[in-house]
């Protein structure tokens, strides 16, 4: 499946281009507007990074909670620290097995929410940003001649950026499958 998106700056123009691609002869099911009094992201499918950020933080915290208790259990065991020195050895290796779990969560938050948002969404967030900005998306979906074809009757109206994709795989960080 291929894709085409172009940013064009009003509703007016965003509409033109969508007359000139009908004209062109291309099926009006596989052209969407995005924008203000259209799909919105969401409703099209574009990529939520903040979604994505979540889940890849959920995934990193079944990983890095049982291996934070298990760290920290096992360096007290090693080091014998008395982190409190009234309570019992097992007490201390409990509760610095809770500490590692702790550290766990706060890694699964920091790496899994704030490293991975800019790097999950691909384009996704540039897109949404623009339209947040009031900008129209023309997104015109198909195969290799449809979207070379939409690309010549949209270059006309001089969009503020025209890209391409094509996404071989059954995941786009483009479209959220």
């Amino acid at each position: 499946m291929n894709y085409l998106v172009a940013v064009l700056p009003d509703r007016i123009l965003a509409e033109a281009a969508n007359s000139a691609l009908e004209k062109a002869g291309l099926p009006t099911s596989q052209v969407n507007i995005l924008g203000d009094g259209y799909l919105s992201a969401d409703e099209f499918g574009l990529i939520n990074p903040d979604k994505q950020a979540r889940k890849q933080s959920t995934r990193l915290l079944w990983w890095l909670v049982p291996f934070g208790f298990v760290a920290g259990y096992a360096f007290n065991y090693l080091t014998e620290i008395e982190i409190f020195p009234q309570v019992a050895r097992f007490g201390n290796q409990f509760l610095a097995g809770i500490l590692g779990a702790i550290a766990g969560v706060l890694g699964a938050g920091l790496i899994g929410r704030g490293v991975d948002l800019p790097v999950a969404s691909g384009d996704a967030l540039p897109y949404r940003n623009r339209l947040n900005a009031g900008k129209y998306l023309i997104v015109v979906t198909g195969n290799e001649d449809l979207t070379r074809e939409a690309t010549r009757v949209l270059r006309q109206f001089e969009p503020e950026n025209i890209q391409g994709y094509t996404d071989n795989s059954q995941k786009s960080k483009l479209v959220g499958n």
